[in-house]
């Protein structure tokens, strides 16, 4: 064996993200890892480590092993935590999903990651039920985090009952390349696709965390997402919080009176949510004001920040603002730091220390190569493309002509429509596919579309978004009666009941129409309808529900 073959050995068996949690058990045995303030809780690293050794060793037994996936679908609690780590200890896939999938949302994911062992919150009983019936694949074990109903089921407590503490043996050497998270991501249709994220995704995704803070074990975290989101997740949730070594707070439900309060309690020095998140914390200190004085940083994703409320903030909560872009794919790409800010406001920023983030031509027969860049003018607008060989998989799992389609010469196009300027700093204008992103949820108008024109009463539909200072866009439906008794309320209704989309994606506004705008072909132009929305909305025409 030659040095080179010696060096990748190593280098791809032990730059794992279970050997850093495994590190900071030793090197941190008796320090705070993880509190959950609803129950009181506290963990150090070693106490942690025995939780995550007891699922583990439960999940050896049900024949959980490499290559196989544990789908949990939670609130951020600490069982969440516990299936997190335990899936890297045992060359598994933790596959968190949205708790707010809907049943046939839900029996798709099941349908195409297969779960052997299923985690689920009490509360989620009857739409996980659903989706069992409505899925073809069955998971060998239902795990439910607290009291069930369903005889099908064992709650948690039950199925870690008298379970080891000891590090489970799996007699294999970990890879950095292996599989040890499957994220969910929407495609142009709403149709899920999984990320596939690999142990080095991980590793490099906590130390672009690390660098861009900068975090480390000194610090106490929480982050107010899901976690089932990449930055949910990567940014300062469990996975650079356990690899630096510092303490996660875990928060379920947001609520910003708690969570400053934590804040205070607890000396959190980082805080993450969307900008909704960052404008009800304003609002709540500027009513207490609490003692923030162990804040270091706040970091926001999902969209961009206005420039007024980026002063309000810095102003009212702390001067270290921060602000991420980037994609489920590939973790943040671009970042504002608090010497950006407030002048960068409104931007997505530039490239992170690992990236390469560019804005190329759009053409209507072919893509653009990544060399054939829009002018950095701030004005000419172009498809925003990424190269993140650090912290992207460069795959869709079991999708290859999707993989084919969205990654190009080691790019992700993300089909984000953005300019730059002379500084590369960019600025995203609009979506290709017409996206429409509500307090950080992607959602997809062609999905929302397919429900509402199952309808009877419903001819034909677009749904596009109008503006929101709060929540970025607010989906939008303009509907063409195929009834004349219809009604906006019934729609409403409709949507709720469906089994095919999630609540928060179904239409706030209503407008009915006579007509929908087409091209020559046929084909809806949602790009327009967006601008007359925007009109719209301003003139007071829309139905709200």
């Amino acid at each position: 064996m030659d040095n080179r073959d010696r060096i990748r050995q190593i280098f791809e068996s032990q730059y794992t993200w279970i050997e850093g949690f495994m590190r900071n058990v030793r090197r941190y045995s008796s320090r705070n890892a993880m509190i959950y303030p609803v129950k009181d809780m506290t963990w150090t690293y070693s106490e942690l480590n025995a939780d995550v050794n007891r699922l583990a060793g439960t999940l050896m037994k049900d024949g959980v092993g490499r290559g196989d996936v544990v789908m949990f679908q939670m609130l951020n609690c600490p069982e969440f935590v516990f299936a997190y780590i335990a899936c890297h200890k045992l060359h598994a896939a933790g596959s968190p999903v949205s708790f707010r999938l809907s049943a046939g949302e839900m029996a798709q994911a099941l349908d195409d990651s297969k779960p052997k062992v299923l985690i689920y919150d009490p509360d989620r009983e009857d739409v996980v039920k659903q989706a069992l019936e409505m899925a073809e694949w069955k998971p060998l074990r239902l795990v439910v985090t607290g009291v069930t109903s369903n005889e099908n089921a064992v709650s948690y407590e039950e199925y870690v009952k008298d379970a080891s503490t000891s590090e489970p043996q799996t007699c294999e050497d970990y890879n950095i390349y292996d599989e040890t998270v499957r994220l969910y991501t929407s495609g142009t249709t709403g149709r899920q696709k999984g990320v596939p994220i690999t142990s080095i995704n991980e590793v490099l995704s906590a130390h672009d965390v690390m660098i861009h803070f900068p975090m480390s074990y000194k610090d106490v975290t929480i982050n107010t997402t899901p976690w089932f989101h990449r930055g949910g997740l990567h940014c300062a949730g469990p996975c650079p919080t356990f690899y630096a070594g510092a303490c996660l707070v875990i928060m379920g439900k947001f609520s910003a009176e708690k969570t400053l309060q934590y804040l205070q309690k607890y000396g959190i020095t980082f805080v993450i949510g969307v900008p909704t998140v960052l404008e009800a914390l304003a609002d709540e200190q500027e009513k207490k004001d609490y003692d923030l004085k162990s804040l270091r940083g706040i970091v926001t994703m999902g969209s961009p920040l206005e420039r007024s409320a980026c002063i309000r903030y810095q102003n009212v909560l702390t001067p270290n603002i921060f602000n991420g872009y980037g994609t489920t794919e590939s973790f943040w790409n671009t970042f504002l730091r608090p010497f950006d800010l407030p002048a960068g406001a409104g931007t997505a920023g530039a490239s992170c220390v690992d990236d390469d983030v560019r804005v190329v031509k759009v053409y209507d027969d072919h893509r653009a190569e990544p060399d054939d860049l829009a002018a950095t003018d701030g004005s000419e607008v172009g498809e925003v493309i990424i190269k993140s060989p650090a912290k992207s998989p460069y795959s869709y799992y079991g999708l290859p002509e999707e993989t084919e389609k969205k990654y190009y010469k080691g790019f992700l196009y993300t089909n984000d429509l953005g300019t730059w300027d002379e500084n590369q700093f960019v600025t995203i204008v609009g979506r290709k596919d017409d996206m429409i992103i509500s307090s950080g949820e992607n959602i997809y108008p062609v999905q929302i579309e397919e429900v509402l024109n199952t309808n009877p009463k419903v001819r034909d539909c677009i749904v596009t978004s109008a503006p929101d200072k709060i929540r970025g866009q607010i989906v939008t439906a303009y509907v063409v009666k195929a009834d004349e008794s219809l009604t906006a309320e019934e729609l409403d209704q409709f949507c709720k009941d469906s089994p095919d989309i999630a609540n928060f994606k179904r239409p706030r506004y209503y407008r009915f129409v006579g007509e929908l705008p087409v091209n020559a072909t046929g084909k809806k132009l949602h790009y327009m309808m967006k601008m007359i929305a925007e009109n719209d909305l301003k003139n007071g025409f829309f139905q709200i529900v």
